[in-house]
């Protein structure tokens, strides 16, 4: 009979060439703590892989041993508590190799965009890569990649070529839309439910510089700021990304002065194209009200994290997102009486935010996947800080009532990689059309009929 999962046999997993710990060892917390320290993770067995063979050697015993698996890189999107079985931590994977004559990176399974960026810089190369390069590559572009400049370049899922990943039965494969397509197109948007990544192969955009940053005003002019953005979507070109963001800032020393502390109105916009058009497009955004701090401009691909200025430092957070098919006027009245300046300056959603999407995000991609939210015209996202149970529950009910409000608005879906803490079929459903969905599920089935990967955001 075979061992149950919570007495496994550790003699197998000998050959891995990374550390194999369980709770109580040292440096157990270290290899399970994520980014997002909302979720505490508990599992039995934490194993830090060093490359492809000790993925293999954990999924064959983890298959053997009917354990379940979870992946762990960065940890940004640890919605969700890992309890008991076996977590593989990627995040010693880093290796980068660039090609500048295919314009492709090689990317192994536990490197961050910021790894990505250190390696395409003196080529005068790009990845698509989102609001934060602290992110991981692999997670993010398992869950589709919403890029700061998606608008003008589409999902970053859209530009992978490759996969090598290693399923649930323990068996190494190479994929692409010649070899095994199903199990490419199921990677490509449909999250970690059919494998473990071990590395990626990614085109190239020549885009050493771009336009972009964002203007602030003060949270009194966030009505004026947020009707003005709003119309100017509808006029600007696909190539033109923004997002607009009520901010209410706690004076920590991770944020910058002048912002520090402060309750905002901002717009944060990139554009790929010719920084004198850029200027001449956000015009309007400038007019609309006082801008209290301006911080647009040229600025180096590499320095992308400077547009959004998220967090580098872990923290609890709560993160939810919705895809909204329009912005009307009832639209934005509702999204003003519940995070405005109405809603009061000690409001607990330290961000919310409208992202324009359309452009080349409507688009279909050149090889099919799995990324569903091609159809919105707008995206909302908020996230709060959960330092204590108080304030916690203040969070929650906080994100409950503005997407209780929007809902009349969205087209019923979600993005999964900013979903949020999962909760039934139904909910986890959401990130995905009901045909996607069905297909994910028989794809599940095939490459994971144990259900193996099943925490976190799994069909």
């Amino acid at each position: 009979m075979t061992a149950p999962h919570h007495t496994p046999d550790l003699f197998a997993l000998s050959e891995i060439t990374g550390p194999v710990l369980r709770p109580g060892d040292p440096a157990y917390a270290d290899e399970v703590t994520g980014f997002n320290l909302a979720s505490l993770h508990t599992p039995e067995i934490a194993i830090g892989a060093t490359g492809p063979d000790d993925i293999v050697t954990a999924l064959r015993w983890a298959h053997a041993t009917h354990t379940p698996v979870a992946v762990q890189a960065t940890g940004h999107g640890a919605n969700f508590p890992i309890e008991q079985g076996l977590l593989i931590n990627t995040s010693r994977m880093t290796d980068v190799h660039i090609d500048p004559i295919t314009r492709t990176a090689t990317v192994a399974a536990g490197a961050k965009w910021s790894h990505v960026l250190a390696a395409t810089t003196p080529h005068g190369l790009a990845g698509l890569c989102g609001t934060s390069t602290d992110a991981g590559v692999t997670g993010y572009i398992l869950g589709g990649g919403l890029p700061v400049l998606g608008r003008a370049y589409g999902y970053a899922a859209d530009l992978v070529r490759s996969f090598q990943v290693v399923t649930p039965d323990g068996h190494l494969r190479e994929t692409d839309p010649q070899h095994e397509p199903e199990l490419f197109w199921a990677l490509r948007g449909g999250k970690g439910n059919v494998g473990v990544v071990t590395s990626l192969v990614t085109e190239l955009l020549p885009l050493p510089r771009l336009y972009g940053g964002a203007i602030h005003c003060h949270a009194e002019h966030t009505e004026t700021l947020l009707r003005t953005w709003t119309d100017w979507t509808r006029t600007v070109p696909d190539e033109m990304c923004s997002m607009f963001s009520v901010l209410r800032l706690p004076p920590i020393p991770q944020i910058p002065e002048p912002l520090r502390g402060g309750f905002w109105a901002r717009v944060a916009i990139a554009w790929p194209g010719d920084p004198a058009e850029g200027e001449a497009l956000i015009a309007p955004l400038r007019a609309a009200a006082p801008v209290a701090v301006d911080l647009a401009g040229e600025l180096p691909y590499a320095d992308l994290d400077s547009i959004h200025m998220e967090p580098q430092d872990p923290l609890p957070a709560r993160e939810c997102c919705m895809l909204l098919r329009d912005l009307d006027a009832d639209a934005l009245d509702t999204f003003l009486e519940q995070v405005g300046p109405g809603a009061g300056a000690d409001h607990p959603l330290l961000v919310a935010s409208l992202r324009h999407m359309g452009g080349a995000l409507s688009r279909p991609s050149a090889v099919e996947d799995a990324v569903c939210s091609r159809d919105a015209g707008y995206f909302m996202e908020s996230v709060g800080i959960m330092p204590a149970p108080p304030v916690a529950e203040a969070v929650e009910q906080a994100t409950r009532r503005l997407y209780g409000a929007m809902a009349p608005y969205g087209t019923g879906r979600t993005m999964v990689n900013i979903h949020g803490t999962p909760g039934d079929e139904q909910d986890r459903a959401r990130a995905w059309t009901p045909e996607v969905y069905a297909r994910l599920r028989h794809d599940k089935s095939v490459y994971d009929p144990d259900n193996l990967l099943r925490f976190g955001h799994t069909v």
